[in-house]
């Protein structure tokens, strides 16, 4: 929406101002009234002005010399003036007027429809103006959002690289000391690191498929009615080892009664684990981790709370872009591409949910909630035990 235009009124007359008044209104047009040229300057001081009609005979500072210092000051050198008369004006107060900056002059009594006329190619002209300068700033802030993306698939580009590296040499050398003659505790160990490294490459490939799948529609959810139960316990179970490898200490606060969802169970039980599983991997060895799951307002909200890095309050509006995270995590990541919270997100949104995040800032720990609509209860529903002893 562009902001309403100003016109400027200069008129030491009440009633010649409530005549401009009522012959130039309009919509989208503002008309800022002065009865003196101090007046005028204090307005113009505060206002963006389109065009400014100034009476030439005033008491103290005249028409002539209100565009005199209107001209001599940036702010307002640009605004276009037309000069109201009430007689003919002769050659030289003319060349002073359009010396001082005049576009017209208009005589009284005024013509309604040849000053509508004039007032309106000033009100389009400025209008085109704020069109352009409104066109440039959206110019400008697509060109910095490219930068940025450009940016954050540089550093993407560069943790890929790195992720892939590793486990690729750990299999190639292990290749390696396979075809030597190696003891058999000693050529197990090197299978089982083999094994890992292959999973690890499975698995950002899946993330990285997963993403691709998302963003071009590709990915179509089972759903089925499930209570959330089910849900959470098979994240706990996914993301436990994640949990316990850092020492971290778990807990659960999860409403006691069956909470019911239409939901893929894979796609909201991985949605739960890659949360479960950030907030093991960004919080310091023997932090504290905790899941919430409750319904509230129509919604069930699924909350994973730790008390780790955090996240600046300038990185929280961007958390959930893919790149977004690489950069400014890189150097705490402990594996993985940076891509899971922009899959998360993707995911969230095809159940027809949300997901923010909540942090105090660096070193204060983070919140993410997920709301997801409840489906009613199914007539046949077999009980489901809670999982609130879960921890």
């Amino acid at each position: 929406m562009l902001e309403p235009v100003h016109f400027l009124l200069v008129d030491d007359l009440v009633e010649n101002l409530l005549s401009l008044e009522a012959l130039l209104r309009r919509d989208d047009l503002v008309l800022l009234k002065a009865r003196s040229g101090e007046e005028a300057l204090e307005l113009l001081l505060r206002h963006d002005v389109a065009l400014a009609l100034l009476d030439v005979q005033m008491p103290g500072m005249d028409g002539f010399e209100l565009a005199e210092f209107m001209r001599g000051n940036p702010r307002t050198s640009h605004v276009p003036i037309i000069f109201v008369t009430a007689g003919a004006a002769d050659n030289q107060r003319r060349f002073r007027g359009y010396e001082a900056g005049a576009v017209d002059f208009i005589h009284k009594p005024i013509e309604a429809d040849v000053l509508r006329s004039k007032a309106n190619v000033f009100f389009d002209l400025y209008r085109q103006r704020q069109q352009i300068e409104h066109q440039r700033d959206e110019l400008e802030a697509a060109a910095q959002a490219l930068r940025r993306a450009d940016r954050h698939k540089d550093s993407f580009l560069a943790v890929l690289a790195h992720e892939l590296r590793n486990p690729v040499a750990a299999l190639s050398g292990g290749l390696h000391l396979l075809g030597k003659d190696l003891p058999p505790e000693r050529a197990k160990d090197i299978r089982a690191r083999m094994d890992r490294m292959v999973g690890h490459l499975s698995h950002l490939i899946d993330d990285l498929l997963d993403v691709s799948r998302v963003s071009q529609g590709k990915i179509s959810l089972k759903k089925e009615r499930i209570e959330l139960s089910e849900i959470l316990r098979s994240a706990i179970e996914a993301s436990q080892h994640n949990i316990d490898a850092a020492g971290h200490r778990f807990s659960t606060r999860i409403a006691p009664e069956a909470i019911w969802l239409d939901a893929d169970h894979t796609r909201l039980a991985q949605v739960v684990a890659n949360l479960l599983s950030n907030a093991a991997k960004y919080t310091p060895a023997g932090g504290d981790i905790t899941l919430t799951a409750e319904a509230r307002d129509g919604m069930a909200e699924i909350s994973v709370a730790d008390n780790g890095v955090g996240i600046p309050p300038e990185m929280q509006s961007r958390i959930f872009e893919i790149f977004a995270q690489v950069e400014d995590h890189l150097s705490r990541a402990q594996g993985g591409l940076g891509i899971g919270l922009a899959l998360v997100k993707q995911l969230v949104t095809l159940h027809g949910g949300v997901i923010d995040v909540v942090s105090a800032g660096e070193g204060q720990g983070s919140m993410f909630s997920v709301r997801i609509p409840i489906a009613s209860e199914p007539s046949a529903a077999r009980v489901l035990k809670s999982p609130q002893a879960m921890s």
